[in-house]
């Protein structure tokens, strides 16, 4: 058990109720109903709502920290009344009573609330894209990203394909757009190339033999941004076959699709 959480707060349900546990999170929001503070305890897997009574000595102590400070807290699990239930958390059906507490990562005042679904100009999402980063859709939108990747690697090692990595640094090889030039420390005056597609590499592994080959490929290309992707750089799933003709690659993608 790890000194810091004995669940996530995404995990407790009715069925604890009674147990004493150990969380560790974000604050995500905070409720003052004056005799009681209610915190919204958030990590990557979840919220737990978690109440402290005034009575106890760290009521003050905690109604003073800002939003997003990172804190441990020790308490028992209760089952909330029918009326209070929250349908929208998987941890609706209870709440944790704060006994103790402890302040992990301190947080002062921050320039966009996490919380909130309100829209912010580029410039500060990109400047504070940590904070960005936690607010509820980006942070699904991550997650998201990672669970299509492993189900690719997945569906492409079942049907026999090899996953290989291919050269970042590479001569130039003109394609749609421009290259990243990167100079060379050891030849002055002369330039690597990022490449805009593993194009060649993946030829020349279907020339060395191997049958099969896929790789989710970083793609350098100096553009405009796109609707799509990021300026610059974008992630494909590039892939290769040998003695396959055009409707065996349909097939494929219809398939994966």
């Amino acid at each position: 058990m790890s000194k810091y959480r004995t669940h996530n707060c995404n995990e407790l349900r009715k069925e604890n109720d009674g147990q004493n546990i150990i969380l560790s999170g974000w604050i995500n929001k905070k409720r003052d109903h004056g005799n009681l503070l209610f915190i919204d305890l958030r990590d990557n897997y979840g919220v737990t709502q978690c109440v402290i009574d005034k009575e106890n000595s760290n009521f003050e102590k905690l109604e003073k920290l800002q939003l997003e400070t990172v804190i441990k807290v020790e308490g028992k699990v209760i089952k909330r009344a029918n009326d209070s239930i929250n349908s929208e958390i998987n941890t609706g059906e209870i709440e944790l009573i704060i006994k103790n507490f402890q302040i992990l990562g301190k947080c002062k005042e921050l320039p966009l609330p996490v919380f909130s679904d309100q829209e912010y100009a580029e410039e500060i999402r990109l400047k504070y894209r940590f904070l960005d980063l936690r607010r509820k859709k980006i942070h699904e939108n991550i997650i998201l990203r990672s669970k299509v990747i492993s189900f690719i690697r997945s569906e492409m090692n079942k049907l026999g394909f090899l996953e290989f990595q291919t050269p970042i640094l590479t001569s130039s090889s003109p394609e749609g757009a421009r290259d990243f030039l990167v100079p060379s420390r050891l030849n002055p005056g002369k330039f690597y190339a990022l490449p805009q597609a593993p194009q060649q590499f993946k030829q020349l592994v279907m020339v060395s033999g191997f049958d099969k080959y896929f790789q989710i490929a970083p793609c350098f290309r100096d553009e405009d941004a796109r609707a799509d992707r990021s300026p610059g750089e974008f992630y494909q799933l590039d892939l290769e076959m040998s003695f396959v003709d055009q409707e065996d690659v349909f097939f494929l993608i219809v398939f994966l699709l």
